[in-house]
C-alpha cells in the first residue's frame, strides 16, 4: 500500500530467523540475488556494512542493457532488529535522497518485517516502487526461507 506519492510501506512475515533476514541486507552476494526486481541484474562494486559505511550498486535491465547506479549509506544498524539507509542515485538528473527503514521482529513463525521507503522522487511512481519491492521480497523469501538437509551448521 502507498501512503502518499512519496512514501511506500510494506509488511511481510518470513519463515526465517531474524539473523538470516538481517544478513541478507548486509552481504553483497545476497543483495545481488534478491534486491534487483524481476528483469534486472545487480552488481555491487563496494560494500562497507557498518554505520556510516555504504554500498554502491548497479541495476542493469537484462533486456536492453540500460542501467542505473546508486549509493546506499547505512545510517542505523541494530543487529537483527533495524536497518536504516539513505540512498542517492549517481545520475545528477535523478537528484534525490530516499530513506529506507527496515524493522525486523521475531515472531512465532519467523520474522515480521516492516519496510518504510520515504522520499521517492516524482520520476519514480509509488506504485512502481511498491511493485518492485514486492518482486524483491519474493526473491528474498526464496533466499532466506530454506532448510537445507544436512547443512544445519553455518560454515565458519
Amino acid at each position: 500500500m502507498t501512503d502518499s506519492s512519496s512514501t511506500v510501506r510494506l509488511h511481510r512475515v518470513l519463515r526465517a530467523p531474524a539473523e538470516r533476514v538481517y544478513r541478507a541486507f548486509l552481504e553483497p552476494d545476497a543483495l545481488i540475488r534478491w534486491l534487483p526486481p524481476y528483469g534486472f541484474l545487480g552488481t555491487i562494486d563496494r560494500m562497507d556494512a557498518r554505520v556510516g559505511g555504504s554500498y554502491h550498486m548497479t541495476f542493469t535491465n537484462f533486456e536492453n542493457g540500460h542501467h542505473h547506479s546508486f549509493e546506499s549509506k547505512f545510517v542505523e544498524l541494530v543487529p537483527y532488529q533495524r536497518i536504516r539507509m539513505a540512498d542517492t542515485f549517481d545520475d545528477p538528473d535523478w537528484a534525490a535522497e530516499m530513506t529506507k527503514t527496515i524493522a525486523l521482529r521475531t515472531v512465532s513463525c519467523g520474522t515480521e518485517m516492516e519496510i518504510l521507503h520515504e522520499g521517492l522522487p516524482a520520476f519514480i511512481p509509488a506504485e512502481m516502487c511498491y511493485l518492485g519491492w514486492q518482486e524483491s521480497l519474493l526473491q528474498l523469501a526464496h533466499l532466506v526461507e530454506h532448510e537445507i538437509p544436512g547443512d544445519a551448521e553455518t560454515p565458519s
